[in-house]
């Protein structure tokens, strides 16, 4: 079965429609792949004709056990490698249409201590403060921090902006002792290391 079989016969079953059903194909035509509908709202997917309220909140209901079941407990995860840090937050912001901007606190043995959200931003811009990131470090006495946001654009390499922001926050750590040991960029399935690119 190919992956538009596949999605529509999801679809399908999520809504208790046949794949073949006119409704299934409307649903297909505007939303064409499971990464558009991840973040259809209600009022979006009611705009499909024979969608209403309730079947809107089946899909979305659908979409939001598909997140629990893919976005793995950052807590007690331990870092060993660029490639931990892609898997534990690829489909946390992977797929998002903003830029969000996440510290992963770690302790002393590189397990993560807590996931904090600094900053939502743009289409392809966030605000990020070392005051915020370090503030929360030190609150949480985390050991060291990894930096993660997502580029929307689909593009993970890393933007001047990005690297200026990254060689602040490692300054800003060496100041209060907590080291910025990587940033990554995330788009979809893909990633870049700042640390790997050599860039910190």
């Amino acid at each position: 079965m190919s992956d538009n079989s596949l999605f529509k016969s999801i679809l399908a079953d999520t809504i208790h429609e046949s794949a073949n059903s006119y409704l299934i194909k409307e649903l297909t035509d505007q939303f064409q792949s499971p990464q558009q509908l991840w973040h259809a709202t209600e009022q979006e997917l009611m705009k499909v004709k024979g969608i209403g309220k309730a079947k809107s909140r089946q899909i979305i209901a659908a979409v939001q056990l598909a997140k629990l079941i893919l976005v793995p407990r950052a807590e007690q995860a331990v870092i060993r490698s660029p490639r931990d840090i892609f898997e534990l937050m690829r489909f946390e912001i992977g797929m998002e249409n903003k830029e969000f901007f996440y510290i992963l606190l770690l302790d002393t043995k590189n397990k993560v201590i807590s996931k904090e959200l600094i900053s939502i931003g743009s289409l392809n811009a966030t605000i990020v403060h070392p005051r915020e990131v370090f503030n929360a470090a030190i609150r949480q006495s985390a050991a060291s921090i990894l930096c993660v946001h997502n580029h929307p654009s689909g593009d993970p390499t890393p933007s001047q902006e990005d690297i200026q922001l990254t060689n602040r926050l490692a300054e800003a750590g060496k100041i209060v002792g907590i080291e910025l040991l990587d940033h990554l960029v995330i788009s979809g399935s893909d990633y870049v290391s700042l640390k790997e690119k050599g860039l910190i």
